[in-house]
């Protein structure tokens, strides 16, 4: 009898040292895996770094491609396009006008009543359409006519709020958001269709006069007097409130930069010396490449994957399409190395442009004690349940690290503009404000992004030069802007 207790007090006492072995090589396999994660975040933190210093180098870098881009066609990175828009809003225009917003699978049709100086923008109506798929791959005309059509629908339908005097032209400002070769404020040459648009028989072809065609078609009394892209309705519309509104950038899904440059500044200039001296550039700074950015592995691979290797490596790291892969890149990364989420991969996770920019920016403003936010993103969109909190921290951190960075390097672009136009010191006139009009949803939408991105900028300028730069939102550039440079335009 006492050997049977023997032995099963040896045989117990060998199972305790057993388990308790397997719970230490636990531990330790989870510590490493930790340690790894932490590994792979801290190196994350430090490729994406954004010290002033540097910053301040990629501006000095953005205003050299200005210089080059304005001297020649194609001597930059930057396209530094001229838009022919040498006048923008003043506030006093007065009268009705019209923007037609083609950009995608739907278009708008707005009009605007002005009220001059006083009244401002009394009334506004707009209407959006779907493009039926068959025109998006047919014939030029038959586009054209079918947005005609809906134009003139849109102005029979007109309320009596809305008034023509008699004998003059509606007018309307054609925001185009596809590829084209201006020529003039109102003419310019369709380079190539993109967004699911294929009509061979317009490329090459002046994409106002094929609208003004089918209008004329319809006997519509109507013209186009402004063919525009958003960015530039984006600075007419902060014109139209700031009369010192100097420049617009767009943050949304993609990202651009337009602003007012003196003529004499651009040599590739060749027609006449406008009235105000002024012509608009759009930058295209989506285009930006220096060797001072700071680019990661993902970064790499997403430009790698994308449908355009080596173009628009700015508005890879900066905008709204791009931020949100970056991430899930990373998290991909410390699932596959650090086993974050166990021993098996999430086969969600692997899935590009799953987690968008608005899901970041919800995880990123969680101010929940358990990051609850977090965890229902995570849960929802990657299907990975029962996170910890401390996985949860790890990820937030990841969405602070590439939005801190891409709203950093968005100021350090600002800063590159007020540099080209001198306004980036104390103004010699005392109380002068120059305003950044800014739009697009990832501004607008992602206060820790827009938030980081003035308080950069104050970095940048420093405090007395900040206190003459105001970044003011203004919406609705592709609509509102483009009819209000239809009014500034105007002739009749």
């Amino acid at each position: 009898m006492r050997k049977v207790v023997v032995c099963a007090t040896v045989i117990g006492a060998a199972t305790a040292c057993a388990v308790g072995a397997v719970a230490v090589q636990s531990y330790v396999r989870k510590c490493r895996r930790w340690g790894r994660a932490m590994e792979i975040l801290q190196e994350l933190e430090e490729k994406c770094a954004t010290p002033t210093w540097k910053l301040k180098r990629i501006a000095d870098a953005m205003n050299v491609e200005m210089h080059a881009g304005l001297a020649s066609e194609g001597g930059s990175k930057l396209k530094m396009l001229i838009t022919y828009v040498d006048k923008l809003p003043t506030g006093n225009e007065e009268g009705l006008y019209y923007a037609l917003d083609l950009g995608g699978t739907n278009f708008r049709v707005l009009r605007v009543q002005l009220g001059g100086k006083e009244g401002g923008i009394v009334c506004q109506e707009f209407t959006e359409v779907s493009i039926p798929p068959n025109l998006m791959v047919g014939t030029s005309t038959e586009l054209f006519d079918y947005i005609a059509a809906e134009l003139g629908k849109f102005v029979s339908e007109e309320s009596e709020d809305f008034k023509v005097p008699p004998g003059r032209q509606r007018e309307i400002g054609f925001t185009f958001s596809f590829p084209v070769m201006q020529t003039l404020i109102a003419s310019g040459n369709l380079i190539k269709w993109t967004k699911g648009f294929n009509i061979e028989d317009a490329v090459g072809k002046d994409v106002v006069e094929e609208l003004m065609k089918a209008i004329r078609e319809r006997g519509l009394d109507m013209r186009v007097n402004a063919l525009v892209n958003d960015t530039v309705g984006t600075l007419a519309g902060g014109r139209y409130t700031h009369k010192n509104a100097i420049a617009a950038i767009i943050l949304g899904t993609g990202t651009n930069a337009a602003y007012v440059e003196r003529v004499q500044a651009i040599p590739k200039w060749h027609g006449p010396l406008p009235d105000s001296g002024e012509m608009v550039i759009n930058m295209e700074w989506g285009n930006f490449r220096s060797s001072h950015l700071p680019l990661t592995e993902y970064d790499h691979s997403l430009d790698a994957e994308s449908l355009n290797p080596g173009e628009q490596i700015f508005e890879k790291i900066i905008s709204g399409m791009y931020l949100g892969e970056i991430v899930r890149k990373v998290i991909c990364k410390m699932a596959e190395e650090a086993l974050l989420f166990g021993d098996n991969v999430p086969p969600k996770l692997k899935v590009p442009f799953i987690f968008r920019t608005p899901d970041m920016s919800a995880m990123h403003h969680d101010s929940s004690a358990d990051l609850n936010v977090v965890g229902s993103k995570l849960k929802n969109i990657f299907e990975i349940s029962d996170t910890s909190l401390e996985v949860r921290k790890v990820v937030v951190e990841i969405c602070n690290i590439i939005a801190t960075r891409g709203s950093r390097l968005a100021a350090a672009g600002i800063l590159g503009i007020l540099k080209k136009m001198g306004k980036d010191s104390v103004s010699d006139v005392k109380g002068e404000k120059n305003v950044i009009a800014m739009d697009g949803g990832l501004y607008e939408h992602y206060t820790e992004y827009s938030k980081c991105l003035e308080n950069t900028l104050k970095e940048l300028v420093g405090d007395d030069a900040s206190e003459s730069i105001i970044i003011e939102l203004s919406k609705d550039g592709s609509g509102i802007g483009a009819a209000l440079l239809a009014a500034s335009l105007s002739t009749q």
